[in-house]
């Protein structure tokens, strides 16, 4: 049994935006250029000041790479999307939002913050490859945590190979 175009295409989406969270997360700048297409547009809203608009794979790395030097510890975290394929009537074009949580820790002071946002997304196929490629991303930022994370020991019942072996 076979899947149809529809959630082909939607797997195809999904695995873009999970490529692009794991290359932020990995700081991997130059898969950018496979994740974006060359003309691609983002706008930028952090909620402080006029949205920053940036142009390509290079202007959206510099950005993000500046962005986020300060953190010894970052992980971009997809929460949940949405996606919309052959908007418009045509197959290679997609639609969709993403919303987004960002662990980090401040290198310098020690503090942790959680930011949380949302993409709205624009999308097309790349004829060439078959792979979906972002041409158009607005993100805006919803909330964000500041202070420094408590952190715990891991729970000594729960040894490697004790699945299940609660004891007290």
């Amino acid at each position: 049994m076979g899947f149809d175009q529809e959630t082909v295409d939607y797997v195809g989406v999904t695995r873009l935006q999970a490529w692009y969270a794991d290359a932020v997360s990995r700081r991997a700048w130059a898969e950018f250029a496979d994740i974006f297409d060359p003309a691609a547009v983002v706008v930028v809203d952090t909620g402080v000041g006029e949205p920053l608009r940036l142009a390509g794979p290079d202007g959206v790395s510099g950005f993000i790479s500046g962005a986020i030097e300060r953190f010894e510890f970052f992980q971009f975290v997809p929460l949940n999307a949405r996606v919309e394929t052959s908007v418009g009537g045509d197959p290679d074009a997609a639609e969709g939002r993403l919303y987004i949580c960002e662990l980090r820790q401040d290198r310098e002071n020690g503090h942790w913050t959680n930011a949380f946002g949302v993409y709205h997304d624009q999308y097309r196929r790349e004829p060439r490859t078959n792979r979906w490629r972002f041409t158009h991303r607005r993100y805006q930022s919803l909330a964000r945590t500041t202070g420094r994370a408590e952190v715990f020991a891991f729970p000594h019942h729960l040894a490697p190979g004790g699945l299940g072996a609660v004891t007290d």
